[in-house]
Order: structure tokens, then C-alpha cells, then sequence
């Protein structure tokens, strides 16, 4: 942060200011209103800023046979869903499991327990759907201590923040967050060395990653899930949050992949990351306004 110049540490602290402010008036909401009103805000802005562009060319891509008028509707649903994980964020410690009302309920409990009395090392992953946010708590309240990739925000103030929300809602529990990088990769196998659980959203483009489909599509994907789980033969669960209504959520979990053992290594990676990108996409095509359309996932040639 001290090598920032003085204009960007003085945007820095408007945008924490404002965000404080934001998350203040969330709490004194509650989290069902809070989460209302994110949403509403979020799909009445979100529309007009720039990255609507970038998520109407997403779906063209992925749903060929969508019209401008049903991509337009999906776009204000997408950023709905945003609005209202961030408004959520101050809640994050409050939403626990429930029948009803705010929190949330499990598919897959039993797969959980499994894994959790066998030990680690596992590998969590999901994807940028509904709120994800919630998916370290989840596992925690099944003694899981999920460690996680983390891509902080530019701004440290609203990082710092970002961080504290996490924590309180593993408290008393704690859990490492790895940097994205070499440094974070090298953390990411220590842990797993040590027989730790790691817990991985893989669904954002990684411009040195390998040539997965997606949608039929080239998408740049991040092999280091499947080189951890090729490397420590693991289990990989893959998970969901799916969204119910305003801060309340179902948490679907499906049995560990069959891990590919060709002898070739290269393939069985390739094989491992498209297994994922096969099941990130049916989730999407399921419920695609829960997804993070906002961002560039394809091949840059597609975007020209």
C-alpha cells in the first residue's frame, strides 16, 4: 500500500469509506432486507456499467441461440445475485444452518461426514455461483478446515475488511488463505504435504492456463487443481451453492471424481480440468443468472 501514489490512497480510502457505510446500513437491515435492497440497487446500476457489455458477449457465446431482449433480462437477474452476496457479507456469521428463514440446508451431508472422518488431504472446488462466500463455513460445520485461494481486492482497506467478514463467519475455527501465484501454489502443496483440506473456485480464466471447453469454447483454465490432486491422489468434491431467496441458500455436494490414471500426465490433467469444466457448466446452464457472467472467461480472439 505505501508504494501506491497519493491519488490512489486517497481513492482507496472514499471507496472503504463507502463500503463501510454500505455494510453498516446492511447490518442494521438484517439479512433478509439487506440482501433485498443490494439486489434491487445492484440490478437497476449494474445494467449501465461496462462489464454488462463483457456479459452480454458471454452468453451470445454460450447461448447461441439467445436473443438480445432474453440476455438483457439475464444480465439485471446477474447482477441482482451480486448485489445481493455483497450486501450479505456483514451476515455471513449469522447465516447457519436452517430449516427456514435466513441460512442454510445441505444435499450431500452424508459425503461431507465421509470425507471429513477420513482426513485429508481433499480438494473442494466450486465455482463464482449464488455465494460462494459461504461454501468455508459450510464445510467448517463438518469439521472440515477448509484453507482457500484467495485473489485479494486491488484496494487494501476493503481487503482488510473483506477478511474480517470471512473470519467471523469460521469463528472459532481458522483457516489459511493462499495468494494466487507461485507463492500461493507452493503454499497450496505444503498444506496438502500436511494432509490438509483445500478448497478451490477454478471457473475465472487463467491466461497460462490450459485450452479447456467451456460452452463448447475454448476457456484458459487453471491446471493447479488437477496437478494437486494427480500429484497427492486426493478426493476432488465438487459443490454448489444454489440460492433459495434472499440470504438463504442449499448447498449441493456430489461424490469425489474418479481420478484419471492414464500414465500420461499431461492428459490426465487436461482430462481432470475438463471433468470440472463439465460440471461447472451444466450447474451455469441450470441456473445461469446464480453465475459471474462479468468477466472475460473465453479466448481473447472471440471478444474481437
Amino acid at each position: 500500500m505505501t508504494s501506491a501514489g497519493f491519488g490512489t490512497r486517497l481513492r482507496w480510502r472514499a471507496e472503504a469509506a463507502a463500503a463501510r457505510a454500505l455494510f453498516a446500513l446492511s447490518r442494521a437491515l438484517g439479512p433478509v432486507r439487506a440482501s433485498e435492497l443490494g439486489g434491487r440497487a445492484a440490478r437497476l446500476v449494474g445494467p449501465f456499467l461496462p462489464a454488462s457489455r463483457v456479459a452480454d458477449r458471454n452468453l451470445a457465446i454460450a447461448f447461441a441461440e439467445s436473443d438480445r431482449a432474453w440476455r438483457r433480462a439475464l444480465i439485471r437477474d446477474v447482477w441482482e445475485n451480486l448485489g445481493r452476496v455483497v450486501a450479505e457479507y456483514p451476515h455471513l456469521p449469522a447465516l447457519q444452518r436452517s430449516d427456514s428463514g435466513p441460512g442454510w440446508e445441505i444435499e450431500g451431508e452424508a459425503m461431507l461426514r465421509e470425507v471429513a472422518s477420513r482426513g485429508g488431504p481433499a480438494i473442494f472446488v466450486s465455482g463464482h455461483l449464488a455465494n460462494w462466500e459461504l461454501l468455508p463455513a459450510v464445510v467448517a460445520h463438518f469439521g472440515i478446515n477448509m484453507a482457500s485461494v484467495y485473489r485479494a481486492p486491488a484496494n487494501p482497506h476493503v481487503d482488510a475488511m473483506i477478511r474480517r467478514f470471512r473470519e467471523a463467519a469460521l469463528a472459532p475455527r481458522t483457516a489459511p488463505m493462499f495468494p494466487k501465484g507461485a507463492e500461493g501454489a507452493r503454499a497450496m502443496l505444503a498444506h496438502l504435504r500436511r494432509g490438509g483440506f483445500l478448497g478451490m473456485l477454478i471457473d475465472q480464466k487463467m491466461n497460462d492456463g490450459i485450452a479447456a471447453r467451456l460452452f463448447g469454447h475454448r476457456a484458459m483454465t487453471a491446471p493447479a487443481l488437477a496437478q494437486l490432486a494427480l500429484r497427492h491422489r486426493c478426493p476432488v468434491v465438487l459443490g454448489r451453492a444454489v440460492r433459495l431467496g434472499p440470504a438463504r441458500y442449499r448447498f449441493e455436494v456430489d461424490p469425489p471424481l474418479a481420478l484419471p490414471d492414464s500414465g500420461d500426465r499431461a492428459a490426465d490433467i487436461a482430462a481432470l480440468t475438463q471433468m470440472v469444466n463439465d460440471r461447472l457448466e451444466a450447474w451455469i446452464r441450470s441456473r445461469p443468472a446464480e453465475w459471474l457472467w462479468l468477466h472475460r472467461r473465453f479466448d481473447k480472439a472471440i471478444y474481437r
